[in-house]
């Protein structure tokens, strides 16, 4: 079971899972895709709580999230699913079947038309209220150098947190 709790409450929890990785969840139409990530933002703008997501214009999610309304994104905060994360950033949803591969199920969210990934323990339901790309020519050199040395900026899409739940303890 899941209880709704507040952003407030599990921000650092989210945060320090995050350094760790996560999966970014994304549907467009009938088609589903999760990725692992390990940056993104939390933050407050338009007096609203909005979690950053950063998706590059090689990745197939990209092509999904371009035309989705929603993402979420789902934590796996005491060490489980290290695999499925391994697996999940380095395969394309292009070539292979994440959820098949690793065994993952999908749960469906409350608030969004994008599903979560059953076993994790915290979930975010966002959803896309801005996107904007990077300006190359704005980054430090260095950052630019270790970072984006194939020029495959990301976009940056916020995602208004609707709804946040967190597994209940047994």
């Amino acid at each position: 079971m899941y209880k709704n709790v507040s952003i407030e409450e599990v921000a650092g929890k989210l945060l320090e899972q995050l350094k760790k990785g996560a999966f970014l969840t994304v549907k467009s139409g009938d088609m589903v895709n999760t990725m692992t990530i390990a940056w993104g933002t939390v933050g407050y703008i338009w007096q609203k709580y909005v979690f950053m997501a950063m998706v590059r214009h090689s990745r197939y999610t990209f092509e999904l999230i371009e035309n989705a309304g929603s993402f979420t994104v789902s934590f796996p905060l005491k060490g489980q699913l290290k695999e499925a994360l391994s697996f999940c950033g380095t395969k394309s949803g292009r070539d292979v079947d994440k959820f098949k591969e690793c065994g993952l199920s999908l749960l469906h969210a409350e608030k969004v038309d994008t599903p979560v990934i059953d076993g994790c323990d915290l979930y975010l339901e966002c959803k896309i209220i801005y996107k904007s790309p990077m300006h190359p020519e704005q980054l430090p050199e260095e950052v630019k150098r270790m970072y984006y040395g194939n020029e495959d900026y990301h976009i940056l899409y916020f995602g208004e947190i609707v709804a946040v739940r967190m597994k209940e303890e047994a």
